[in-house]
């Protein structure tokens, strides 16, 4: 079979690192805002073209076959070098300055650690980073883009979705040692709580906990005590501390989960409503060198999907 031309090599390919990506027609289809049908048709061309099955249709699932892991392990690298170097060639000719706004906790966790991949592909850009919380109000003409975490209200500006947040609890280890099991929302009795003051806006300092516990079917426990930062992060490094159980967001605790500093002691997370947004005014994205910086950061967001559940 003829797969066509090299640009329809191309698109298939990209097409099939979406779904070995998500492992999901669905979600990679909506990567590349193209319908599940077409993400089906593309890899079932591909496959016919290349004589071997790349993925197994399950119930309600897909996975990769041993080729299709191979195939992926050799174009992946392949693709992204490509990017990179196009990247390179066209952030080069990208100079000046453009003014990013984000809370403090996102800044700090999430998106300084993966800035030295925006500075390699935009090496003309520069940064000016300010930190800011939510509880002061954007303002137009103050920044180029701005990253909240809202519900989607911000009349006058426009934006981008780039994670939804969901919330756990969360506690060291250390915590746990000669106190009740933490099996069972109720035993939070016998554990400090720790609580972050700047979670939502013009709400009690407890609410986090409460909406929390009201969406796992635990309305009655009390949560009305403990220790109140108003920083995110400080309260997770409180937890960290040992000092008690804190409602962690899971975008910002990913490697305190993964090294072991903190752990979930209940399975389920909850969605809050809230995610986590680029902002920007009406004609923002007209200039090329904001254009840049929106884009890398929404693509940053998507190779970080799925985030690691509790």
């Amino acid at each position: 079979m003829n797969i066509g031309a090299p640009s329809q090599v191309h698109a298939r390919l990209k097409v099939f690192l979406a779904a070995a990506r998500h492992l999901s027609f669905t979600e990679a289809g909506a990567e590349l805002h193209i319908t599940t049908g077409a993400v089906s048709q593309q890899i079932k061309a591909l496959e016919a073209w290349l004589g071997f099955k790349l993925f197994r249709r399950l119930t309600r699932r897909i996975e990769l076959t041993d080729e299709g892991r191979r195939l992926q392990g050799a174009v992946e690298p392949a693709y992204a070098a490509v990017d990179l170097a196009i990247g390179r060639l066209r952030g080069g000719a990208l100079s000046g300055v453009v003014r990013l706004r984000s809370l403090p906790s996102f800044l700090a966790t999430w998106l300084l650690p993966r800035m030295p991949r925006l500075m390699q592909r935009y090496p003309g850009i520069e940064l000016q980073v300010e930190a800011e919380d939510s509880t002061r109000s954007l303002r137009e003409g103050e920044f180029d883009l701005a990253i909240d975490l809202n519900d989607g209200a911000l009349p006058g500006f426009q934006s981008t979705v780039l994670i939804e947040e969901e919330i756990f609890p969360v506690c060291a280890p250390a915590l746990m040692h000669g106190r009740p099991p933490l099996e069972a929302p109720d035993r939070l009795e016998h554990y400090p709580l720790l609580h972050d003051m700047t979670a939502w806006r013009g709400s009690a300092p407890y609410a986090e906990w409460e909406r929390y516990l009201r969406a796992i079917g635990a309305p009655h426990v009390d949560v009305r005590r403990g220790y109140m930062f108003n920083r995110n992060q400080i309260t997770i490094q409180a937890a960290i501390a040992g000092m008690g159980v804190a409602i962690a967001r899971r975008t910002l605790t990913t490697d305190e989960l993964a090294s072991g500093q903190l752990v979930a002691p209940f399975a389920q997370s909850v969605r809050t409503g809230k995610r986590y947004c680029l902002v920007y005014g009406a004609g923002a994205l007209d200039d090329r060198r904001v254009l840049a910086v929106h884009d890398w950061i929404v693509a940053e967001a998507r190779e970080a999907q799925p985030h690691v559940r509790v």
